[in-house]
């Protein structure tokens, strides 16, 4: 636009992409249509304009009716639709990743027929939290510390209240209820009175660490993913490989570094764990979600240098360190009490070695109990030494092959998934993780065709953004994506019937 106010138009597209992120989506969640809604606009609006303006488009006529029929229909309050929380966002390392896997199980939900999604973003810290519902044109923003501002501090610019004044006939027709764009703060009890179920897409704390689950819980509400105590063990890497181990299961070899221990005697420390565990060896913090913060460390300086910059007193990390560690000095590196090292874990002898991650999904029968589903693993390739977050769940990043290539032989290569999901199961029972999760591991294959899998951690809120590699597991077994989040709703609604009915009882 020039100084007199004329419009120049640049590059117009008559198809318009369509991604989740596309700008389509974020410019019609303004005036309060979310995808599945603008989609049914653009439909009618098509239709409409055939109707008008072609030679015999009066043969949409019956089309274009039916589909105002069922518009109006969708517009009648129906207790069948099962309203279902989605909290996504939260304060841990791993919260944009919440933000991406919350939006697309929003948009799914929203798009069936049984579902009713109700957006809900959580702010706060480890030692409380607050829910806010979340405007859709707050969901649809890229990072979640912008959400956090808009949440917290939410502002409307007047051009864009002239336009939803404008389009209000748009809205009234395909999302009459969608004229809230103001977050409202929610207590667990506003939670209760409004939805029956809650789907958790928090990563790290306070999803992965049972805090929430037990807050819901304690009212009734049904959720996705493990029990409280089970999270409370598989989001403590050190107890989780102490459990396994015990348990006979193979793990890396490991320590706990203790912030106050490090700090007495840095370099000896450092020495002694090196001597131990040898190099190159991982270190990574003991209490957070997968892939955060990872480190292949190949020195002892290398080392010394994480440890201090984890165990900082201060937010900012010292920039001569950051340098020497080729960590960009704006990146977000956690800060944490404790570190857990452990042995790298590297081919050996085998003959083939490969990382894998395995998903699963658990249903509960008609005699109580819970049987495990346990999908083909995918292998993962790590474009860099260690898998980012990015690589894991960001379309374009990363490469993850289902199903896994375990051998060229397709005998061995069934024999060989077969004992190694016989493997994840028995682990996922032994911290009875339930509802769904992921679990990473090592697989060695030796020549003789034995095969020993070494576990790197559980995943008991997996990511569930668009790109993940959980769907393309659950789909060689019949799930489409929005089948798979019912059936992890339904687990969660199942197993919470059953225990409200032994409570009665």
């Amino acid at each position: 636009m020039d100084q007199n106010g004329v419009v120049f138009l640049n590059d117009p597209n008559t198809t318009s992409g369509m991604m989740p992120s596309s700008f389509f989506f974020h410019q019609a969640a303004e005036i309060g249509l979310n995808p599945s809604q603008f989609l049914t606009f653009i439909l009618r609006q098509s239709l409409k304009t055939r109707i008008l303006s072609h030679p015999t488009g009066r043969k949409y006529t019956p089309l274009k009716e039916r589909l105002d029929r069922l518009i109006s229909q969708s517009q009648f309050p129906s207790n069948a639709r099962r309203k279902i929380a989605v909290i996504m966002g939260g304060y841990s390392f791993e919260r944009h990743i919440s933000m991406e896997s919350g939006r697309n199980i929003y948009e799914k939900l929203s798009s069936s027929e049984e579902f009713e999604p109700v957006p809900v973003f959580l702010v706060g810290n480890r030692d409380a939290y607050e829910l806010y519902t979340l405007p859709l044109p707050y969901m649809l923003k890229d990072n979640a510390d912008d959400i956090r501002k808009k949440v917290l501090e939410p502002e409307v610019h007047e051009a864009l209240e002239i336009i939803r004044d404008e389009t209000e006939f748009i809205r009234n027709k395909y999302n009459p209820n969608g004229g809230d764009f103001k977050p409202e703060k929610w207590t667990l009890m506003d939670l209760k009175n409004n939805v029956e179920g809650v789907f958790i897409a928090l990563h790290g704390r306070p999803g992965e660490d049972g805090t929430i689950q037990k807050d819901l819980s304690q009212y009734g509400l049904y959720f996705n993913g493990s029990p409280s105590h089970s999270s409370e063990i598989t989001i403590d890497k050190f107890t989780t490989n102490q459990k396994l181990r015990e348990a006979g299961f193979l793990v890396a070899d490991h320590m706990l570094l203790k912030k106050d221990d490090f700090l007495q005697n840095p370099n000896q420390l450092a020495e002694s764990i090196t001597e131990r565990f040898g190099l190159p060896l991982i270190a990574k913090p003991a209490d957070d979600g997968c892939s955060a913060a990872v480190r292949k460390v190949k020195t002892v300086t290398e080392l010394m240098d994480f440890a201090h910059l984890i165990f900082r007193n201060e937010k900012d990390l010292d920039p001569v360190i950051a340098e020497r560690l080729r960590i960009n000095i704006h990146d977000e590196l956690p800060q944490k009490q404790e570190i857990l090292i452990e042995k790298f874990i590297e081919k050996g002898e085998a003959s083939h070695f490969l990382e894998v991650t395995g998903g699963m999904l658990t249903h509960v029968q008609d005699d109580g109990s819970i049987y495990y589903e346990v999908f083909e693993p995918s292998e993962s390739l790590a474009e860099s030494e260690i898998l980012s977050l990015e690589e894991k769940f960001l379309a374009g990043e990363g490469q993850n092959l289902t199903p896994a290539r375990f051998s060229k032989s397709p005998e061995l290569q069934s024999k060989i998934s077969q004992e190694v999901r016989k493997t994840l199961q028995k682990v996922a029972e032994t911290l009875d993780v339930q509802g769904y999760c992921r679990i990473d591991a090592f697989v060695k294959i030796y020549p003789d065709n034995s095969i020993e899998t070494y576990i790197i951690e559980i995943n008991s809120l997996p990511g569930m953004t668009p790109a993940t590699c959980i769907y393309h597991q659950a789909a060689l077994n019949a799930y489409k994506p929005l089948d798979f989040i019912k059936e992890i709703l339904n687990f969660g609604r199942d197993k919470w019937q059953r225990e409200t009915q032994k409570l009665k009882a």
